[in-house]
């Protein structure tokens, strides 16, 4: 119960902060959605052993943490449930890659080594850039941004029903849990002979709800094409945006900035 409870309030809890008033929730979607995508595609396009050019794209992050307000700490702890898939997918490099690459203080540093850093890093500032989007922006005005990008619009209305009923399916599962456990309350989980009763309840009860907040949709004017009215418009700002992080990346990417700052101390 207390894991449905928490995953219902994580929802709500993302939406409030996609709605607080920051330098970056009023930059307008569809320039983020961009932003984003250009730096998942810079920082997944470095050489497998390029950990030093892969380090200053965490640049990104950083300025999007700060300037947000949202706590760097509390995004790792929400992103606790994906991070060790993310290690999983190069902590066997080492084994498989037993190549020498370099002695540092006399350990032999091998390619599988380095690769699996890289990929590890790869993936948390990928996981990192993508959260940052959803928790500064709105579900609405990511739809939004994708309607101006020409998405069909039967997908762009499957995200946002599909977000708006996670926590409708979340919360009647709560509800029959919580029943369950009035009528059982020596007991630890739920039994397994009575699963396929409540999951068929849980399907019904789910049914039944969403048949009702689609009717209050259509009472209110719903035809199938939501209204973005309120959604601001582009901004001079926004494009200044675009093209600074833009031209960051490109800079962080095509050019060696370790080794550029390392020469201004060695001569």
């Amino acid at each position: 119960m207390g894991k449905l409870s928490d995953a219902i309030y994580e929802v709500h809890y993302m939406d409030t902060i996609a709605g607080i008033d920051s330098p970056i929730h009023r930059v307008h979607p569809l320039v983020k959605l961009i932003v984003t995508v250009a730096y998942i595609w810079f920082t997944v396009s470095f050489n497998k052993y390029d950990v030093t050019g892969l380090i200053t794209m965490v640049v990104y992050p950083v300025a999007l943490f700060s300037l947000s307000g949202i706590s760097f700490g509390h995004s790792i702890k929400k992103l606790r449930v994906i991070l060790p898939f993310v290690i999983l997918m190069g902590i066997l490099n080492p084994f498989f890659n037993r190549e020498p690459l370099f002695l540092l203080y006399g350990i032999t540093i091998t390619e599988g080594m380095v690769s699996g850093l890289t990929l590890l890093i790869k993936g948390i500032l990928t996981v990192l850039g993508g959260y940052l989007l959803i928790s500064t922006t709105r579900i609405e005005a990511i739809c939004y941004a994708l309607n101006l990008l020409r998405v069909p619009e039967i997908l762009v209305t499957q995200i946002l029903l599909t977000y708006r009923y996670i926590t409708v399916l979340l919360s009647e599962a709560n509800h029959i849990f919580e029943a369950y456990s009035l009528r059982a309350p020596s007991q630890k989980g739920i039994h397994y002979k009575v699963w396929g009763s409540l999951i068929g309840q849980l399907l019904f009860r789910s049914i039944d709800r969403a048949t009702g907040l689609y009717d209050a949709m259509v009472l209110r004017g719903y035809n199938g094409n939501f209204r973005h009215s309120q959604l601001p418009k582009a901004r001079w700002q926004d494009s200044a945006y675009l093209l600074v992080w833009m031209a960051a990346f490109a800079v962080l990417r095509y050019t060696s900035l370790t080794a550029l700052i390392g020469s201004l101390f060695v001569r």
